[in-house]
């Protein structure tokens, strides 16, 4: 399954732009580290949100906090509710939310007050079936906006640091130092794109939401043209719909010093994109694909990012080549057997103190395990020419049970860079059927 890319750029039908400290350090403290759980080249963090613990998706592509699958936090109070109507990327309607305002957040000893919040109601607006853990909001421009904030993709940490003088220094000695644009409350760089032999400066959105390497707008500019060599897929999902468009190849992507050769970008349909409005000069935006590959620290305040090679710099660009997506639909009971501890007794023997375990014996245990359900199937895709549809529930895959596998694994499974053989069990209609499929590289 191809990482799922969940983008959120919001037009709010009445925003207002209240005045909001965002987080600041307890008087004692210069740094926070927050350890992250890093799914399908997403970050996910925890937040306390009027005391209670929620987990947020951290992404720079968005200007105001958004809060949604509350369903099992009723305790959060919220105060000065008002409704409001959410639109964004995607084909289809707006959708119903509610705005509230004079919120507390905390992350260890930051604290945000009078804090903005947009609340989602709708149930179907889940993206904890798409990465396969609980997540309940997501975050941008607020949790930037005042601190030095480093992403460590490697030990998957993110140190907030007090923006002081002496560590901005520290900082520029290790590190390549890149100037960026804060428009709109989003973070903005100057690239250059190479799409076959034509090279032209992009100015691109740095959305650490978007876990592909680039997306690039045709309708931005004339030079920027759909290679001849891709194919049609879906991109993701928005709050007014889902996103289709177009993969390929491009020859270079370069920004500052780095340069990344053969890059898999995206290239979004109109109808897709028609909601957004999009600052001057923008021609797309660059994601966590790129991202991932240095150690990074925004410097909002001062308008400069800072970026560091590690060791997934070279890593190759690889993309789905199955073409299926897959999300979470629902638990099961799985009866399992675990073996059975049981206390030591004395064996009757010339030696009376030997002892014994019956290690043998065991017992059956239930646990609640994933289901996983195909929700998505490209066109003339490897998975389509064998027979698997959407809604298809899958049972095994390669023999192993699928709930033995975490949806970030069968990403990774359907990614490879090899052209390998899947084998899965699905189920249809109550019946069983087995579908065979190799995995196809077409760009």
């Amino acid at each position: 399954m191809k990482k799922v890319i969940i983008l959120f750029f919001l037009l709010f039908s009445s925003l207002t732009i209240l005045a909001q400290d965002g987080f600041e350090f307890s008087k004692e403290v210069d740094k926070v580290t927050i350890p992250f759980k890093f799914i399908n080249n997403l970050i996910f963090i925890p937040i306390k949100v009027n005391g209670v613990e929620l987990i947020f998706l951290l992404d720079s592509g968005v200007e105001e906090t958004i809060l949604f699958s509350l369903e099992e936090k009723k305790e959060i109070e919220f105060s000065n509710v008002e409704k409001i109507t959410l639109r964004g990327l995607g084909s289809e309607d707006a959708i119903e939310g509610l705005k509230s305002t004079n919120n507390i957040l905390e992350i260890g000893a930051l604290k945000a007050k009078k804090y903005l919040l947009y609340i989602v109601l709708d149930d179907e607006f889940n993206l904890s079936s798409h990465v396969g853990i609980p997540v309940n909001g997501i975050i941008g421009y607020q949790f930037f906006r005042n601190n030095l904030v480093e992403i460590n993709y490697d030990r998957k940490r993110i140190i907030v640091h007090r923006n002081i003088e002496k560590k901005r220094k520290k900082t520029e000695k290790k590190f390549e130092k890149v100037a960026i644009a804060i428009e709109r409350l989003k973070p903005y760089i100057t690239s250059t794109v190479t799409i076959d032999s034509v090279e032209l400066p992009a100015k691109l959105l740095i959305d650490i939401g978007n876990s592909d390497a680039i997306w690039l707008f045709e309708n931005r500019s004339r030079l920027i043209k759909v290679p001849s060599k891709s194919f049609e897929d879906y991109l993701g999902k928005g709050f007014s719909g889902d996103i289709e468009g177009k993969r390929a190849r491009i020859t270079k992507f370069k920004v500052a010093e780095f340069e990344f050769h053969n890059p898999i970008v995206a290239f979004p349909d109109s109808s897709s994109v028609r909601n957004v409005k999009m600052v001057s000069g923008r021609v797309g935006s660059v994601g966590s694909e790129i991202l991932r590959r240095f150690l990074v620290v925004f410097d909002y305040t001062n308008g400069f990012l800072y970026l560091k090679k590690n060791k997934e710099y070279y890593s190759p660009f690889n993309y789905n080549k199955s073409g299926v997506e897959i999300q979470h639909n629902g638990l099961q009971w799985v009866q399992e057997t675990v073996p059975l501890e049981t206390v030591p007794t004395v064996v009757s023997t010339d030696n009376p103190f030997t002892l014994k375990n019956n290690t043998s014996d065991f017992k059956y245990k239930f646990n609640l395990k994933p289901i996983y359900e195909i929700t998505n199937v490209r066109k003339n895709s490897p998975a389509a020419n064998s027979g698997l549809q959407k809604g298809d529930i899958i049972v095994s895959i390669n023999k192993f049970l699928a709930y033995k596998y975490s949806l970030q694994e069968i990403n990774s499974l359907f990614k490879s860079g090899e052209e390998n053989w899947i084998n899965l069990e699905i189920l249809r209609n109550g019946q069983i059927h087995n579908i065979r499929f190799q995995l196809k590289n077409i760009l």
